[in-house]
């Protein structure tokens, strides 16, 4: 099969890329082939090694868009977006389906003013989550659409409905994690990570530093997720293990990076903490991810209920426990025991949940071991790749 994928939001790095990169190369490794159209001025920030084929119309990014020039922004997007659509309608006896992997309503509503609408081969929209405020925008343009059996839009859930809504031509699948993609080549003592299935194993032998646990808290630094607070609930913990925290922060704002840079003088005088001001992306991101115990997602928004946390999904990928904000994707928690959760905003439970975290990660570790095996083959890119090959097939169900 040819299968395109139409992208056309760029961003500097990130989960957004590697979402791309899992379509590709597991598409690929299914016998697939598969080719990207994005806008004439569109900039990769990854070779996927994969055709390009140019639409005009610019590309938007909201990096550092606020206020007005986010609404213009927006504006522009829509009327580029006919733009796109009719071209990939013309293109349309060039490819055997196509995906547009970040979508929204939005997407859908603006299908129906253009000849896309028609297309002969399966259009996969993919959303990554749908709140309660836009379900019912959502399911209604879906409606509009639903007379066009090829027109397939998949959210990527937990459930089998949108909040109790059912529709025939939505599908409702899992996303999937994200792995170590540059560093499977690479031989794990190499990386300094130990086996996991060593029979062997002794307290402590699966730690990258013997007797020294290591955590990571890692991604985009805004000032909102009080990371001073975090570091103060951290270190009036009482271990009973020697522990450090490892905090990796970009930054996208002027304000922030100041605001990071006055935390990191703070703080840096503590060999319990250390820091990192850079982005990461590729094979330096995937190290710094291999190369700690234990992942921290202590942030809170009633978001993280809708849309799935790629944080948490690389934690699994990567076989990584977790302490989360029970907000967190809760249905995967239900599932798998991949670690541990707080009630969402409550410091004082961070705190307890976190000493019990470290304190006894030595006995729990089998079982969240065990069970990042389970949700990591649930939720595999390649089990991914298959569910969205059968719905353009016309066989899930």
């Amino acid at each position: 099969m040819r299968i395109a994928i139409f992208e056309n939001i760029m961003t500097p790095g990130g989960h957004e890329v590697e979402f791309d990169r899992i379509l590709v190369e597991e598409f690929r490794a299914l016998g697939h082939a598969v080719e990207f159209y994005v806008p004439e001025n569109f900039s990769f920030q990854f070779d996927y090694q994969t055709p390009v084929t140019r639409l005009k119309g610019d590309a938007v990014t909201y990096t550092n868009s606020r206020g007005l020039k986010k609404l213009f922004a927006a504006a522009k997007r829509e009327i580029n977006r006919q733009r796109w659509y009719s071209q990939l309608a013309d293109a349309q006896k060039n490819f055997d389906a196509l995906i547009i992997p970040t979508s929204t309503y939005r997407y859908l509503r603006a299908l129906n003013h253009s000849a896309l609408k028609k297309i002969s081969v399966p259009l996969i929209f993919i959303l990554h989550g749908i709140n309660p405020a836009e379900a019912p925008k959502f399911l209604a343009a879906a409606d509009k659409l639903a007379a066009n059996k090829n027109i397939k839009p998949v959210v990527l859930t937990f459930g089998d409905s949108i909040f109790g809504e059912r529709r025939d031509n939505v599908y409702t699948i899992y996303p999937p994690t994200y792995t170590a993609r540059d560093l499977l080549t690479v031989r794990s003592e190499e990386l300094g990570v130990r086996s996991f299935d060593d029979a062997n194993a002794t307290p402590n032998s699966y730690l990258l530093t013997p007797n020294l646990l290591k955590i990571g808290f890692f991604g985009q630094y805004r000032r909102e997720k009080n990371l001073r607070g975090l570091l103060e609930v951290f270190l009036r913990g009482k271990y009973t293990r020697r522990v450090e925290l490892q905090v990796q922060g970009s930054t996208m704002h002027a304000e922030d990076a100041d605001d990071f840079e006055q935390i990191i003088r703070q703080y840096s005088g503590d060999e319990r903490l250390s820091f990192l001001h850079k982005g990461l992306i590729g094979a330096e991101w995937q190290r710094a991810i291999l190369n700690v115990d234990a992942l921290l997602m202590p942030y809170s928004a009633p978001r993280y209920r809708y849309h799935w946390g790629g944080m948490l999904f690389t934690a699994i990928g990567f076989g990584k426990p977790v302490v989360a904000s029970d907000d967190m994707n809760p249905e995967v928690f239900e599932l798998y025991r991949v670690g541990e959760t707080f009630p969402s905003g409550d410091t004082d439970a961070l705190a307890r949940v976190l000493e019990t975290f470290i304190n006894n990660f030595d006995k729990n570790f089998p079982t969240y071991s065990a069970n990042l095996r389970a949700a990591g083959e649930d939720f595999s890119p390649a089990n991914f790749a298959r569910r969205l090959e059968r719905i353009m097939e016309g066989a899930y169900g």
